[in-house]
C-alpha cells in the first residue's frame, strides 16, 4: 500500500507525456520459435531467435530499468525519472527515498483513469553490470551470456528468469499510460529456450 502523502509526488514522478498517452500505440507482436524453424543453419537460426528477443529486451519496459547511469528512466519516451532519484548502493534507491517510497507491490491507477504508478514486489533497478541502455543488441547478447555480468546465471537459469520472473513479467502488465512489451512473457521465454537450445549465438 502506498502512503497517501506520496501519491502527489509519485504522480509527478511517473507522469507520461500527453503525446504518448494520445498515441497509445499497441504493443508489437513476437514470432514463435516455430517461425524460425525453416532456417537450416543452426547458428543463423540462433541469431534470428535472439534478434526476435531483442524486440522485448530493447523495449522501454526493459531499458528503463536497465539504465547505464544512476537514474532510472520512465515512460515510453524513456525520459529521466522525475522527480530526481538515484539507484543507491543496492539498486533500490537512496536511504530514505527507496523505490518503495512510491512504488508498491502492484500498479496503482490514478483517479483520471489515464495513468498509473507502476508497482511490483521486486521493484528495483538492474545492477550496472546489467545496464543495456545505449548498447547494441550484439553487445547486450554478449553481456547476457556472461555470468560475471548477468547475476551469475547459467543459460538454463536465464531461460527460467525470462520465463517466470515476476519483475520481468511486469513488462507485459505495466499499468495504464505505458505500452506493454511485445508479445507475452510465455512467448519471450519460449524464444529464450529456443535460442539457448540452438547454441545461444549472438548477432554480429
Amino acid at each position: 500500500m502506498i502512503a497517501p502523502r506520496f501519491v502527489a509526488l509519485a504522480a509527478a514522478a511517473l507522469a507520461v507525456p500527453i503525446a504518448v498517452l494520445a498515441a497509445n500505440p499497441q504493443p508489437a507482436t513476437l514470432e514463435s520459435p516455430a517461425a524460425f524453424a525453416s532456417i537450416a543453419d543452426q547458428d543463423a537460426r540462433s541469431v534470428a531467435l535472439f534478434t526476435e528477443m531483442g524486440k522485448v529486451i530493447q523495449s522501454p519496459r526493459c531499458l528503463n530499468c536497465h539504465p547505464r547511469g544512476d537514474h532510472p528512466l520512465q515512460g515510453d519516451d524513456m525520459h529521466v525519472h522525475s522527480p530526481p532519484v538515484v539507484r543507491g548502493p543496492y539498486n533500490f534507491g537512496a536511504s530514505g527515498m527507496e523505490c518503495t517510497t512510491c512504488h508498491g507491490r502492484e500498479n496503482l491507477d490514478f483517479a483520471n483513469g489515464e495513468r498509473s504508478i507502476p508497482g511490483n514486489r521486486k521493484w528495483s533497478l538492474a545492477p550496472l553490470s546489467m545496464a543495456w541502455e545505449g548498447k547494441t543488441l550484439a553487445e547486450i547478447c554478449t553481456q547476457i551470456k556472461d555470468p560475471a555480468r548477468n547475476g551469475h546465471k547459467t543459460l538454463d537459469q536465464l531461460v527460467e528468469h525470462n520465463t517466470n520472473d515476476v519483475l520481468v513479467g511486469w513488462g507485459w502488465h505495466p499499468g495504464k499510460g505505458r505500452t506493454p512489451a511485445p508479445g507475452t512473457q510465455a512467448q519471450f521465454g519460449a524464444l529464450t529456450k529456443a535460442w539457448v537450445d540452438s547454441g545461444a549465438k549472438c548477432p554480429a
